[in-house]
């Protein structure tokens, strides 16, 4: 139980890849941490595969100072929630903090919205959106998951288990 006590928010919307939501979050869970789920509202929605997920909070109202860590899972959500202001700054501020945020398969896009990749950085995630990761001045990269400074990226479903490794003792390993 390595991070009771942490609060770690998963930003959400219609269409978020299910397992991409649900494996990590359970996961993290199982290690004790206070697991938020957060959307734009606090309807309940349907994940890609067709999955319930109701929000616990609305993305406007999480604090970086309250939030140990934040996941940016994939599917179609993250297209829709980097349109928003609340999204991108909550983001930002996450990092600029270097608390510990999980990126994974198309979840990067909400980084490139926030302004979160940094020139040269190594990523990875969905070829879907290699081009878009590469445009914002990142070096994209074929590989399940890895921790890149306070970032953890995954690629794609298949690299999940990885992922949560990554992400794990990223978070274990957390020093302010």
């Amino acid at each position: 139980m390595k991070l009771r006590g942490k609060t770690i928010a998963f930003l959400v919307a219609e269409g978020v890849e299910d397992l991409e939501y649900y494996v990590p979050l359970m996961r993290l869970q199982e290690e004790g941490a206070k697991v938020l789920t957060a959307s734009l509202d606090l309807k309940t929605l349907r994940g890609k595969n067709g999955l319930v997920i109701t929000p616990d909070a609305t993305i406007e109202s999480l604090k970086a100072s309250e939030l140990f860590a934040l996941v940016l899972p994939g599917g179609w959500a993250p297209d829709k929630l980097r349109r928003y202001d609340a999204v991108k700054n909550i983001v930002k501020k996450m990092d600029d903090a270097k608390k510990i945020i999980g990126i994974i398969c198309h979840g990067g896009s909400t980084a490139i919205s926030a302004g979160i990749i940094k020139k040269g950085q190594r990523v990875t995630g969905s070829t879907g959106i290699k081009d878009d990761l590469v445009n914002a001045g990142a070096v994209w990269v074929d590989e399940p998951a890895f921790r890149e400074g306070n970032q953890v990226w995954g690629r794609v479903v298949a690299d999940i288990p990885d992922f949560n490794r990554e992400l794990v003792k990223a978070l274990t390993k957390y020093e302010l």
